[in-house]
Order: structure tokens, then sequence, then C-alpha cells
């Protein structure tokens, strides 16, 4: 069964897919947020996710890049400073790989690749262990420390996709274009979800930044999940799910606290029993039941 069927069928397409179009919306806007000044002369942003200014006043810094200078030696602007610390304040609050699945334009293409993937049948041709994108975040660290060069922007698919597509140039055209097709590639021929939930350095810092966020996916109605596993079929970092959604016997409270959590929704979107929600980090106990039951151990 496609994921979502069900909850289509009792509350309608656009219940079971509102996340999802409002992440599709999210990505667009800012893509458009972006293409409004090479295309139409109305500048209001002018940059790329590297750095950015918004309406003239507003600097964001990602984060991760404006860390790749300072390791490598480099002194910032006051201006840059500033926009890592916003965009560091904002991913906080909201989480850090929300970055990944509501902004990013390689998430359009690994998603894509994922869909694809379901409609080929394509099997999983290797397991990837997912902290092999903390290892390649380490070892930016370092060799951004060790060059005296931010290492990482050279080799970025999400810088080079989305500086081609906004600079628009030959050369950023032809440099997006590899980028997509090499993320689609290894995501169809090596592993599902491959790049952006094993490899990709820039979700492993952003989930650094997750683990302490406040706006979480929450577990609050798990008592009614009748193990139909759509929620699993449609997260891209699936065992995220686990400990909130089958943890009352563990002691386990309802929040998903995992860095890696994307925020995406699509757990929500896809479930009948109405078993996820969004909500904060706060009040993370275990139902009132199952706290006597631990109680009389």
């Amino acid at each position: 069964m496609i994921p979502g069927a069900s909850k289509a069928a009792q509350t309608g397409w656009l219940s079971a897919h509102k996340w999802l179009l409002a992440r599709r919306a999210a990505q667009l806007t800012f893509l458009a947020l972006f293409l409004s000044g090479p295309l139409m002369g109305v500048w209001i942003v002018k940059g790329t996710l590297a750095s950015s200014l918004t309406l003239g006043v507003l600097p964001l810094t990602d984060p991760m890049m404006a860390m790749q200078a300072l390791l490598a030696g480099h002194m910032l602007e006051s201006t840059a400073l500033v926009g890592a610390a916003i965009v560091l304040a904002f991913y906080v609050v909201v989480g850090g790989r929300v970055f990944c699945s509501w902004v990013c334009p390689v998430n359009l293409v690994s998603d894509f690749a994922l869909w694809l993937r379901g409609r080929l049948g394509l099997k999983e041709s290797l397991t990837l262990d997912r902290r092999l994108r903390f290892w390649l975040l380490a070892g930016v660290a370092v060799g951004s420390a060790v060059t005296g060069a931010i290492v990482w922007e050279f080799v970025n698919p999400v810088t080079m996709l989305h500086r081609g597509l906004v600079m628009g140039s030959v050369l950023g055209g032809g440099a997006a274009l590899v980028a997509a097709a090499a993320v689609l590639l290894f995501d169809l021929g090596v592993a599902a979800n491959g790049w952006c939930g094993h490899l990709c350095p820039v979700g492993a810092f952003y989930g650094l930044l997750g683990r302490v966020a406040i706006l979480r996916v929450r577990a609050d109605g798990r008592a009614a999940c009748d193990n139909c596993m759509e929620c699993f079929a449609v997260c891209p970092e699936r065992q995220v799910i686990a400990p909130a959604l089958r943890g009352e016997d563990k002691g386990i409270g309802p929040v998903i606290d995992a860095g890696a959590c994307t925020n995406c929704g699509r757990c929500i979107d896809v479930c009948s029993k109405q078993v996820f929600r969004f909500g904060t980090r706060f009040h993370n106990r275990v139902p009132a039941a199952t706290d006597d039951v631990l109680q009389g151990e």
C-alpha cells in the first residue's frame, strides 16, 4: 500500500500531504527570493545560502561555512558573524535539520530519487553507516584548519546546486547539473537517501544543532499505533522514530529528540491514527499508566 493512502481515504488527499506541500512551497519560495534579483531586478535577497543579505539589512551566514573560515584562520567581518549567530539561534529553536528538509535544494533531488526507487522497485545495494557524515564533518574541520581554506565549499553539492540556479551562468549551470546528477545517481544506485541521510556533513552539522532544538515531532498518540509501518516507510531518518513510538515500557517519553530528525512532517501526514504531531521538547514524560508500572517494578 502507498504510505498515506489510509489517511487520504479517511480525511482527504490534502490532509495526507499537507506538510509535504508546505515543504515544497517553502523550498520554492526560498529559491524564488534569491532568483527575484537576477531574473526581475527585484533584489529581495542577495547572495547564496552560504552568505546573503536580505532587504539590504538582514545578514545571514551558513554557520558551517563560518566555522570552516574561522578554523582556516580567516578573519570574518562582523556582519558575517552576526549572520551566523542569527542562523544558529533560528535552528536551535526550530531544529537544525529543518534546513535539510525545508530549505536545502538538494532535498528536492534526494526526495525525487527516493520516490523513483519506490516506483522502480529498487533494492538496497549497499548498507552505509549513518555515522559516516560525522566523520566527514570532522574531516572538513581538520581539512580547513590544515589547509587554511574553506575546503568543503569547493565540492559542496548544496553550494554548487544553489549557486548554479541563482547565478545562471554556463559554468554555474554545469556545476549545478553535475551536483544534482551525482546525488540522484548515488541515491538510486547505492543507497536510499544515501547522500542526505548517510554522507552529507552539512546535515551532520545541523544535526548537532538539532539535538538541543525546541521544536520537535512528538508521538503523543502512540497508544493508538497499529504498527502499519507507514511512518517508517516515509521517514528519511527512520531510526529516530522507534524510541519515541515504542518506548512506553522503557520509560521513554514521546518526544523524537534525535538530532537527525528533519522535522519534515511526513510521519504526521501519513499516520491515519494521529500518533504524531509537532510540539516542543518539554513535558517529555511517559503516560501515567506507564509511570505506575515502572514504580511498581
